[in-house]
């Protein structure tokens, strides 16, 4: 084929844009092969409409959850339309780019003869993390399961379609046993990227106020003693590294050379030297810190060097309380100082008052734990509280598909524990989960647990595709297994009692733009203005002159016909009500015939299409 031949498609204009486009790329960062003219026709080629599929629902509706069958392109573009800046979290465990029997999706993304073999993959990702993008909330959060050889792509082109957006990482063992990979290496770890908008938080672990006491009758009330200590090494931070003395007793305290003072000493201080912070001689002033109670008889007195060195060679000098790590080593420079000096065992710390305590949360740790992992070695004794999400091992998310439906009927689904521990961190009890990657799915179960554990309104939606193939093209994953194991859920299989809740069945159809006028139904209307509009929405019901969604802060009506009957139900609905929207095939003549102020009609299909056409 000859080189000119792939650009023959274009026209001048689209080929000055390729030239331009190429101009402006970053010449450092990922790239891929792509093509930008067939990019911006994938976004703008045709509307897509909804149609609910009443038998394969759960419930009769009106239905709180979406289950949607399709190319998740496609239902992310319809999606834009109907819930842009509206979902809390979008948790997604993709293809893993491990070779063509997980990456079956069928799309155009880049020419058969790529150079670049992850191209296909990495476009496939791209264009749906920019339309994943429009749908997150200001304080939305996208979750990315990924293994550890894809993850560094990955993290790249979450940084190009989100950028800024970055916050960190989870990291989880998928297994107990070893996995020699090669090399005598064990790759038993996977991801969980996190991006997240600028007002985005875990909920994090509420403070242990029990804690706080008043053993002193301190005027201020209830504390805690806290450490005073940093995560830098005496060779980081110099100044930092001096010891403490109790002036009540004269007892000396040293300092950990590799965690030392968070605050500085007046010793240590330049006559024009600012600091942001008391220091500790302020805070020992102020009876803040606090020295703990050391015996006479536990205190060490070294009269000369020589007995000093012997002591920590023998491991008997002064170490951390718990750790039992070494405080003073034969290398430190000042062990001069500590002879003759009366050493007390124990830390200082410092009084943290409940009153006025400005953060109530501790963060959430980006180590995600076992079950019964012993996580002690995580943590030193001067850590700051955290939260630590804990996860069965990879093998739960088979064990709980058979144990739903009876068989093994999906490959490598996540644990159902890992997906609701970090749902239980990334969202509140009212919040919209989506995950367009469904699978099986647990996104779904993660949801309907969380909210029967705290009585919480949470609402999914998922997408999953049918995967089906030339091999096998009866094969629907969406129907067979994912809305299978969700209606189980709900309703309870075995001897497990149901969660609770609902999903509407909804299938994805394409319809070309020039089209849309006369193939257009009044059902996948009515669908996508209830959703445009409300939290549930309710099947079309082709027996009413009007489709009504009626709410105390106003409603919502759509007019698939104007006469005589419809013009006097919306007239008498407007006078009961704060606000009506009307949509209406003509909205011309609706008009001519109402006088009400507190009526807003729009025209149908144009409203949806022109909501449909906003650009990425």
């Amino acid at each position: 084929m000859p080189l000119t031949s792939k650009y023959e498609r274009y026209s001048k204009e689209e080929l000055v844009k390729i030239i331009e486009d190429r101009d402006r790329k970053p010449k450092f960062g990922l790239v891929w092969e792509r093509d930008d003219i067939e990019f911006d026709r994938s976004f703008n080629q045709d509307f897509v409409a909804l149609d609910a599929i009443g038998e394969l629902s759960c419930g009769v509706g009106p239905w709180s959850n979406l289950l949607i069958e399709g190319d998740n392109f496609d239902a992310l573009r319809y999606l834009r339309m109907t819930h842009a800046g509206r979902i809390k979290c979008i948790c997604i465990d993709p293809p893993y780019n491990t070779g063509n029997k997980d990456f079956i999706y069928n799309d155009r993304f880049v020419d058969k003869d790529d150079l670049y073999k992850h191209s296909k993959w990495l476009e496939f990702m791209y264009r749906r993390f920019l339309l994943a993008r429009d749908l997150l909330a200001e304080d939305g959060v996208l979750l990315v399961c990924i293994n550890d050889e894809n993850r560094s792509k990955l993290e790249l082109l979450l940084d190009q379609a989100l950028p800024g957006m970055r916050i960190g990482s989870f990291t989880w063992r998928t297994k107990d046993t070893g996995n020699d990979a090669g090399g005598n290496f064990s790759q038993v770890h996977e991801h969980v990227l996190v991006y997240g908008g600028k007002e985005f938080s875990f909920n994090g672990k509420p403070l242990n106020t029990g804690k706080y006491r008043n053993p002193d009758n301190d005027p201020n009330g209830p504390w805690c003693a806290d450490p005073i200590t940093c995560n830098k090494t005496y060779k980081e931070r110099a100044n930092l590294y001096y010891p403490i003395q109790n002036p009540k007793t004269g007892y000396w305290y040293p300092c950990d050379p590799n965690r030392v003072w968070a605050f500085t000493s007046e010793k240590n201080l330049k006559a024009d030297t600012k600091i942001r912070s008391e220091t500790i001689e302020e805070f020992i002033r102020r009876n803040l810190i606090i020295f703990p109670e050391c015996k006479p008889n536990a205190v060490m007195f070294f009269s000369t060097k020589e007995e000093l060195l012997a002591a920590i060679r023998a491991g008997k000098g002064p170490v951390l309380p718990k750790k039992k790590t070494p405080l003073l080593k034969e290398d430190l420079s000042d062990l001069d100082f500590w002879v003759g000096k009366p050493i007390a065992k124990g830390r200082p710390s410092k009084k943290s008052y409940l009153q006025g305590k400005t953060k109530m949360f501790s963060p959430v740790s980006s180590w995600i734990a076992g079950i019964n992992e012993d996580i002690d070695f995580l943590f030193d004794e001067d850590s700051e509280e955290l939260e630590l999400l804990r996860s069965q091992r990879g093998g739960e998310g088979t064990d709980a598909v058979s144990e739903i439906l009876g068989t093994k009927a999906f490959n490598f689904p996540k644990p159902p524990s890992l997906i609701r521990n970090i749902l239980r961190q990334a969202t509140q009890s009212d919040d919209h989960v989506m995950d367009f990657f469904a699978g099986s799915g647990t996104t779904a179960q993660a949801v309907l647990e969380l909210n029967r554990e705290d009585d919480g309104n949470r609402r999914f939606i998922l997408v999953s595709s049918t995967e089906a193939t030339a091999d096998e093209p009866e094969k629907n994953i969406c129907r067979d297994v994912c809305a299978e194991r969700v209606r189980r859920v709900i309703n309870g299989y075995g001897t497990t009692a149901g969660t609770g809740g609902d999903f509407a069945y909804l299938r994805v159809r394409r319809i070309a733009h020039e089209a849309v006028l006369s193939d257009i139904d009044h059902s996948q209307v009515w669908t996508a203005l209830q959703l445009i509009h409300r939290q549930s929405f309710a099947p079309y019901d082709a027996t009413r002159q009007l489709q009504e969604s009626l709410h105390a802060d106003g409603g919502l009506i759509y007019a698939a016909t104007i006469n005589d009957e419809a013009v006097t139900r919306i007239v008498g609905l407007a006078a009961d009500s704060p606000h009506l929207t009307v949509y209406t095939w003509q909205p011309g003549l609706l008009r001519e015939r109402l006088a009400a102020q507190n009526i807003t009609i729009e025209q149908i299909p144009q409203f949806l299409v022109s909501r449909f056409g906003v650009a990425s």
